[in-house]
């Protein structure tokens, strides 16, 4: 009982720590190939607890302070579903048999209290940025279910315990080496899903001043840094889990999840923006025909 209490509240406190530092590091990085300094590696998480403190001044109806709960509500409970570790009984999360289609349903969730508070709100920038956010919802989502209905056919299991424990014996096992089509379908939706240039077309500020968070502010706006940096770090728990084996301690989860960081960082910095459509038109060429070429090669092995 004590060791589910331990885990019930140590879960959300790892992924907001690790997931705010990963966006100071992101910022710092970045700043450095831009050739400046940029902002202190701590200096998300002093940001997020000062605007804990303060109070919100405008109000645009009830779902408009709810739509920042809901958000926060469904990726924490998300990330109870996604195992940090892959062995004993710490910081393994409520696995069972289709946990992965259920943490695949609840991701969206997010998107959807966000959805619903700056539609309450009426403000054209986060109207818009909503829009942008769930059209390209639909093109990086396609190959992304492929690659997933791959691996659950490759490893005949929808739990992600059980597609971890398929992977042990070597690096040689690991989903990234056995599925590398699926594997790459996935990271190009990966990365859309991370919301990084080129794919950050929701919040883009020189076109529509940050988008959904042009209205929000105070300890709603810090709700929903709280939430992009949780989520974030699911996301990257999430592909190390199926795609590189999990990990056995929280030191190799931050060495996987970091090098997949980097990953983001380094298309971010090389690539500019996408409009909506070339997003979409991307995704539904060339990441959902390798996805689906990885299909068709499952289904005749």
């Amino acid at each position: 009982m004590g060791m589910k209490i331990l885990n019930i509240v140590a879960y959300p406190f790892i992924a907001f720590i690790v997931g705010m530092l990963y966006m100071g590091i992101a910022r710092n990085i970045i700043g450095r190939i831009h050739r400046r300094w940029g902002p202190p590696v701590f200096q998300n998480l002093i940001d997020v607890f000062k605007l804990y403190r303060k109070r919100e001044a405008g109000s645009h109806g009830v779902m408009f302070h709810l739509g920042p709960i809901i958000m926060v509500t469904g990726i924490v409970s998300c990330l109870y579903f996604v195992p940090l570790l892959n062995n004993g009984v710490w910081l393994k999360g409520f696995s069972f048999e289709g946990d992965l289609i259920l943490v695949t349903y609840l991701m969206v969730l997010g998107s959807l209290g966000m959805a619903l508070g700056v539609g309450q709100g009426g403000v054209p920038f986060g109207v818009m940025g909503v829009t942008r956010g769930l059209t390209r919802l639909i093109g990086l989502e396609i190959p992304y279910f492929i690659a997933i209905i791959v691996l659950m056919a490759h490893y005949n299991t929808a739990s992600i315990n059980k597609i971890m424990e398929l992977q042990a014996g070597g690096i040689t096992h690991w989903g990234m080496f056995k599925l590398p089509l699926a594997f790459i379908a996935s990271l190009f939706s990966f990365w859309g899903m991370m919301g990084a240039s080129p794919f950050d077309i929701p919040g883009a500020p020189q076109e529509v001043a940050s988008g959904p968070a042009t209205e929000f502010g105070g300890k709603y706006l810090a709700l929903m840094m709280t939430s992009r940096g949780i989520f974030g770090f699911l996301k990257l728990t999430l592909w190390v889990d199926l795609f590189m084996g999990g990990a056995a301690t929280i030191l190799i989860l931050i060495g996987k999840t970091f090098l997949l960081f980097l990953t983001v960082l380094f298309v971010s910095a090389v690539y500019s923006r996408f409009k909506v459509e070339q997003a979409v038109d991307f995704m539904w060429r060339y990441p959902t025909l390798i996805g689906l070429i990885a299909l068709v090669i499952e289904m005749v092995r």
